[in-house]
């Protein structure tokens, strides 16, 4: 008989097919579906707990050993992450009474960002089971990062996002729970150092990717695939939630460096028609006034988010992929741009460039310094034997480090080696002590 776990991320609109570009829906949700699916083909049954809301169905089937689980809280309507932390604790009676009425026991507990994981510690508390927490962003950082972006809006961004809830609230989860995933080194380094979690109480295990969908394609292929999505000349392409964090406005002005210099390039941004975080409800609006500023009109596409199976030949099309964010705890678009054989531009405000050799895997900039951003954009354009090899050693260091199967393995591996042999995290070798022998941190 298989044994079952449960995976919990309360927010979004978590579902077999997600909606991506959706509020609150992006690489978070594709990480616990993905995960969800490679725990079972390890054996086990996974039951995807999350808010149920807009009258989705109680239950639905990823495949015949995922299930998901919607519980209602609060309204019928979407509550922000940022908000949602509020009705947790009705979230959690309400999932304990569908765990008892369905006679339900858990192997373990994974909780996804730090309103799972408040219902998650809940939930563990209640039936005695072991608790996983993944928080995939830190309130600490994000504050911090925020803050240093824009000082004069610090009262604002309180009021927005609830940091000093959110690090409260954080803090005591992390003390808690009996181990916390964090998905790079930085993250992990932060979790020890602002929270004050013991090191031996933290497991490094990064996101992952189908390998089966991204993956390159001969150049043949690629031009098929081109000339289907009507592109011609130079593309340089960006996918994402429409948020401020992702930095679209910095890639377009980055972009106008490059379009003095290429006047035949293009950038195409494949994003959602509405924010999904609070208050920035004008940012499309701010998009397209900036790409007539820069007099771009001809040359910047912007677009709504992409169906799922079109991602794979998005990232293809495009001759380079931009990771504009500001701050980026990982950057799963950047990880299966590079999966698919993209020359793949990163963020230095995130911990996935130290996974990578500059102008070995991918190139990396600070996304606020406009200038060396457009500069590194342009090289990565100009220079067709960088592309090559970033394209070829860019692929397959992603699939060393960041297929699924591997990451669903360093997940069991972290219960049992933690929870059942008394093994600290931080003795058992895995592939967070590659990533840290390959680069200077």
């Amino acid at each position: 008989m298989r044994r079952r776990i449960a995976m919990i991320s309360t927010h979004g609109y978590v579902a077999a097919q997600p909606p991506l570009g959706a509020p609150d829906t992006g690489g978070q949700v594709v990480f616990v579906i993905e995960l969800s699916k490679q725990l079972a083909r390890l054996g086990y049954k996974v039951d995807i707990w999350t808010r149920r809301f807009d009258n989705q169905p109680e239950t639905e089937m990823v495949d015949e050993n995922v299930t998901i689980l919607r519980v209602p809280c609060g309204s019928n309507e979407f509550i922000p992450k940022e908000q949602l932390y509020k009705n947790i604790p009705e979230w959690v009676e309400n999932a304990l009474r569908l765990i008892k009425k369905q006679n339900l026991s858990y192997y373990f507990i994974n909780s996804h960002y730090w309103d799972a994981g408040l219902a998650g510690q809940s939930l563990s508390n209640a039936l005695n089971i072991p608790h996983l927490h993944t928080p995939h962003s830190l309130g600490s950082w994000k504050k911090s990062q925020m803050e240093d972006a824009a000082p004069e809006d610090t009262e604002k961004l309180e009021d927005q996002f609830n940091f000093t809830a959110r690090v409260r609230h954080e803090q005591r989860l992390f003390q808690e729970c009996d181990m916390v995933i964090a998905t790079t080194p930085p993250q992990s380094d932060l979790i020890a150092s602002d929270y004050g979690v013991a090191p031996a109480k933290i497991r490094m295990i990064p996101p992952g990717y189908d390998d089966n969908r991204f993956f390159p394609v001969s150049e043949a292929s690629r031009q098929g695939i081109r000339t289907e999505m009507n592109y011609h000349g130079p593309v340089i392409a960006s996918i994402g939630r429409l948020a401020r964090n992702k930095g679209f406005d910095l890639l377009i002005r980055a972009f106008a460096i490059v379009a003095t210099r290429i006047p035949e390039a293009k950038l195409r941004l494949a994003v959602s028609m509405q924010s999904s975080d609070p208050g920035d409800s004008r940012m499309l609006e701010e998009l397209q006034e900036l790409v007539v500023e820069h007099n771009l009109q001809n040359k910047v596409l912007i677009t709504d988010s992409l169906p799922d199976e079109q991602m794979a030949d998005y990232y293809r099309a495009a001759d380079v992929f931009a990771l504009s964010s500001r701050y980026e705890p990982f950057g799963m678009t950047a990880i299966e741009a590079l999966a698919s054989g993209t020359p793949t531009v990163v963020t230095t405000r995130g911990g996935l460039y130290r996974a990578l050799d500059f102008g070995v895997h991918a190139l990396y900039t600070d996304t606020e310094d406009i200038e060396e951003f457009g500069i590194c954009l342009l090289q990565a354009l100009k220079y067709q034997r960088l592309r090559n090899r970033i394209s070829q050693q860019g692929s397959l260091r992603v699939r060393a480090l960041f297929a699924w199967s591997g990451i669903a393995q360093q997940l069991l591996r972290a219960v049992e080696d933690r929870l059942h042999t008394g093994v600290d995290a931080a003795e058992t070798p895995d592939v967070s002590s590659i990533w840290r022998q390959s680069v200077d941190i």
